[in-house]
């Protein structure tokens, strides 16, 4: 073939051309596989051997050539070879907007009930999700035969290490970790997740939140207690609700006492929320018993302190309304989007 009236077809050819298919057409014609320049690359071989390396240089040239054709009459129709030209852009319509993230509710509750307590000298501490056998049970002077260390109550773990190992089953092991490594006067708050084998259902999941807070010095009274929670209740539920201290028992702390508030829905009316009873359950207290003090070292006698322990799915189903635990785990747009 004669390359120079090749390079004169292709260029006649390429100004013809009026639009992106004929284009194609055409670089297939002269680029594709069973095309002219894979032709004339293929006759090489069969050239005299002081001919072939002129004969190559002048194909790869018409190639080179032939590709800033192409993308040129590309530029000129509108379609840049990596994309659509600038000048085909209709900066009049709307742009795609990134929606926003969110934080997940209970992320919220978390970071809402923390800053409350930050707010009154509170520190916040997070412990480990894996705990021993002794932080979790033992060393908050909870016996052997209680019912909470059975295998059908907590999260057992193998492991080669000399402490038995668990999934925390709440967040109060994080008293034991603390007061071990300080010393009084202490104020934290220890948010996070806590595992039980429990049948998933409207209000029990294996795996939920809770949030410990502790105080421990010199001369802590319960209206020391009473006193924090009552700030806490109505900063998250308002001013206006009512709080009662029922009596309970809890082996790390003495005395032990249930927390209620009127009820949100029904001002303490009495609803179906509320069981009729115009209260709602929010949290567990009491004053720290002093075995605790004793497992940590703190000298008999010196210290008093309270805890209290509350649910954060307990808590952020009151506050929006929620009647299903499981739909904080189930990444329902159409729920999350609401918070």
């Amino acid at each position: 073939m004669d390359i120079e009236a090749l390079n004169k077809d292709v260029e006649s050819a390429i100004r013809q051309v009026n639009s992106l298919q004929e284009l194609d057409e055409l670089r297939q014609k002269y680029l594709g596989r069973k095309g002219i320049i894979a032709e004339l690359t293929g006759s090489i071989p069969g050239l005299p051997k002081e001919q072939r390396g002129a004969f190559g240089q002048q194909v790869n040239a018409l190639k080179q050539k032939i590709n800033a054709l192409i993308i040129g009459k590309q530029q000129s129709l509108g379609q840049a070879a990596v994309g659509p030209a600038e000048g085909l852009q209709d900066i009049t319509m709307p742009g795609v907007a990134c929606e926003p993230g969110k934080l997940h509710p209970i992320t919220q509750v978390i970071q809402e009930i923390c800053t409350i307590f930050m707010n009154m000298g509170f520190a916040v501490f997070e412990g480990p999700e894996i705990e021993t056998e002794y932080n979790n049970f033992t060393g908050l002077n909870i016996p052997l035969e209680h019912p909470s260390r059975d295998v059908f109550d907590t999260f057992y773990l193998e492991s080669q290490s000399k402490d038995r190992l668990l999934l925390r089953s709440h967040t109060s092991p994080a008293q034991v970790r603390v007061m071990k490594s300080s010393k009084p006067p202490l104020a934290v708050v220890v948010p996070g997740k806590v595992y039980r084998p429990d049948a998933v259902d409207a209000s029990h999941s294996f795996m939920f939140h809770q949030i410990e807070g502790f105080m421990v010095d010199e001369e802590i009274k319960f209206s020391d207690l009473k006193g924090v929670l009552e700030v806490f209740a109505k900063a998250v539920f308002g001013k206006d609700i009512k709080m009662r201290f029922r009596p309970h028992f809890f082996p790390f702390t003495e005395p032990s006492a249930e927390i209620d508030i009127s009820c949100i829905i029904c001002g303490g009316k009495g609803c179906s929320v509320c069981g009729r009873k115009g209260w709602l359950e929010i949290l567990g207290s009491g004053m720290i018993h002093p075995n605790v003090f004793k497992q940590v070292g703190y000298p008999a006698g010196k210290y008093t302190g309270f805890a209290f322990g509350l649910g954060i799915e307990r808590i952020a189903m009151l506050k929006y309304g929620i009647n299903d635990i499981r739909l904080f785990f189930e990444n329902d747009l159409r729920f999350l989007k609401q918070f």
